[in-house]
């Protein structure tokens, strides 16, 4: 049974198999242990979550997919209850007096309507730019897309699509200049 694989032991768990459950137990706790002990620095708090994570391996191993190795599968499900357990500690903190001292960081009227000003003429300036310019700009940052991934649709090479960025930031921040835009946000 130590010899068999991870995605064995995961279809012998999801039909019941307890012996395949301590295998894969004994294979993974002290790594899972330390990935979550890392994120919420409390050991008490990481050996319950350890528990919780091989309970969601019990009761999920039908429908794990193969999509990833086990142990990928498995510490994701770690860093979510890790998260979770922070974030309940970080709202269990916070009392009237924190909260209060919590500065706002929303916009006051002046600034928004600066902002408002400044994306219309941001968006204003980008008419300037060439159309290949343009679509670069439009993928990277409003699209959020990777140099690799915008030359993958575009159909160019990455280097490609690297000078262009360089071109169109180039010629962007002329236009902006030109319109007495010369920084960021206030």
């Amino acid at each position: 049974m130590q010899l068999t694989s991870d995605e064995v032991l995961i279809g012998r768990i999801a039909n019941g198999d307890r012996l395949a459950m301590q295998v894969l137990y004994a294979r993974y706790h002290v790594r899972v242990f330390r990935f979550v002990v890392r994120m919420v620095r409390d050991e008490a708090v990481a050996e319950d979550l350890i528990s919780e994570v091989f309970l969601d391996v019990w009761r999920q191993a039908g429908r794990f997919e193969g999509r990833s190795t086990v142990s990928t599968w498995m510490l994701a499900i770690a860093r979510f209850k890790a998260l979770s357990a922070l974030r309940r500690r970080l709202d269990g903190e916070l009392d009237e007096e924190t909260a209060s001292a919590i500065e706002d960081p929303t916009d006051d009227p002046e600034i928004a309507l600066e902002k408002k000003d400044k994306s219309a003429m941001i968006r204003k300036c980008l008419v300037g730019l060439s159309a290949e310019h343009r679509e670069i700009i439009d993928l990277v940052y409003y699209h959020e897309k990777s140099v690799g991934e915008v030359a993958e649709i575009v159909g160019i090479p990455e280097n490609t699509v690297k000078t262009r960025m360089f071109y169109a930031r180039k010629r962007l921040a002329e236009l902006l200049k030109a319109a007495g835009i010369e920084r960021g946000w206030p």
